[in-house]
């Protein structure tokens, strides 16, 4: 298992993105967690195998229905704790 750091740049606030996210993830049996920086970006922490990580970076480049992904910013790395879910955090 490794993990995926990611800072997602854009129209991605306001937008459902989190929760679009959260979605993927679980849907993909991730585990980890989205939130939202003050700065209007979002960070996902992600951790899986690398084959299902790399799919769900294709989720965080495509964006919720009203949201706009201008970049994702993608660090890979050890997994540095552990989570027993996907979640939303505030």
């Amino acid at each position: 298992m490794i993990e995926l750091q990611a800072v997602v740049i854009g129209k991605v606030q306001g937008v459902a993105y989190r929760a679009y996210v959260q979605e993927a993830a679980t849907n993909l049996a991730l585990v980890g967690y989205v939130k939202n920086n003050t700065d209007g970006t979002v960070f996902v922490l992600a951790q899986g195998l690398p084959d299902v990580l790399k799919e769900f970076v294709e989720y965080l480049n495509e964006g919720s229905s009203l949201a706009h992904v201008e970049s994702v910013g993608i660090d890979w790395c050890s997994v540095s704790g552990t989570h027993s879910e996907f979640s939303v955090r505030h």
